[in-house]
């Protein structure tokens, strides 16, 4: 798969001033990944493994972490930066069974290689490591496994974490209840300036995200979803299929979380 050309962003917010360089994938390669869902949280894992590599993540890069005996684990790549920090981009690829766990949470998992590539053309400043989480419908079972396994100087060098949670649903949106100010203000600015749609809805009335393995340990963090009061309901239930997918919101939310990403690496430091 061919990504489409180079583009090159001017973010028009004068505090910072700096050109953000990205690729997009075509919607084709967006719509075909979301397809790959798979009917077991295993046929997922190993999907998403192989999505990786199909990117361009492999050896070294693309990793495993065994959470527990017997179920799936943590698929991880890495993008090495040229900084002692790091952003982290997550998303849960598990689900409930009943429907086919299309929105939730497939719909975050897929974008995952697909933000890779599209960050990949370039060096970066900040390492970025992409993890498609195991059993968050179990309590955050992989990210909070993840976030155990780092010391706190590993956690002070993590400049942002942002999640990804039930994407597609409606136009994008994102959490206020526990998100970082600096990141929350950095994506209203990118969306302003790529003319793409950002709500805010605090979507913690259903349910805790991986988002917040991270914040209960003080780290930067921003959790971005698609839900409203219409669309909670889709959640866990019979309607969760691919056809509640509304297409052209899905791919506007991945380009302007990619868009956000660029912008990220560029701005953000560590304190």
């Amino acid at each position: 798969m061919r990504a489409s050309g180079l583009l090159c962003l001017l973010i028009a917010a004068a505090a910072y001033g700096q050109s953000v360089t990205y690729t997009i994938l075509a919607r084709p390669i967006i719509e075909k990944r979301l397809s790959l869902f798979g009917t077991t949280n295993s046929d997922r894992q190993q999907t998403l493994h192989e999505l990786f590599a199909e990117s361009g993540c492999s050896g070294d890069k693309l990793a495993e972490q065994i959470v527990k005996a017997k179920r799936p684990p943590n698929v991880i790549c890495f993008v090495p930066g040229q900084l002692d920090s790091t952003i982290v981009v997550g998303a849960h690829f598990d689900f409930v069974k009943g429907g086919q766990g299309v929105v939730d949470n497939w719909s975050g998992a897929s974008l995952l290689p697909s933000l890779f590539q599209s960050l990949n053309a370039i060096p970066r400043r900040h390492t970025f490591v992409f993890i498609g989480f195991t059993d968050e419908e179990l309590g955050l079972v992989g990210s909070s496994y993840f976030v155990r396994g780092l010391t706190k100087f590993g956690l002070r060098k993590i400049a942002a974490m942002v999640n990804m949670d039930s994407l597609g649903a409606g136009p994008t949106r994102f959490e206020t209840d526990r998100s970082d100010k600096r990141l929350m203000d950095s994506l209203a600015a990118v969306a302003a300036t790529v003319k793409l749609p950002i709500g805010i809805i605090n979507a913690h009335q259903v349910g805790r995200s991986d988002s917040d393995s991270f914040q209960d340990k003080k780290v930067p963090s921003i959790n971005i979803h698609s839900l409203s009061a219409d669309t909670f309901r889709i959640l866990h239930s019979s309607r969760d299929r691919i056809d509640a997918i509304r297409m052209d919101d899905y791919y506007d939310s991945y380009r302007l979380i990619t868009a956000y990403l660029a912008f990220l690496d560029l701005t953000l430091t560590v304190e």
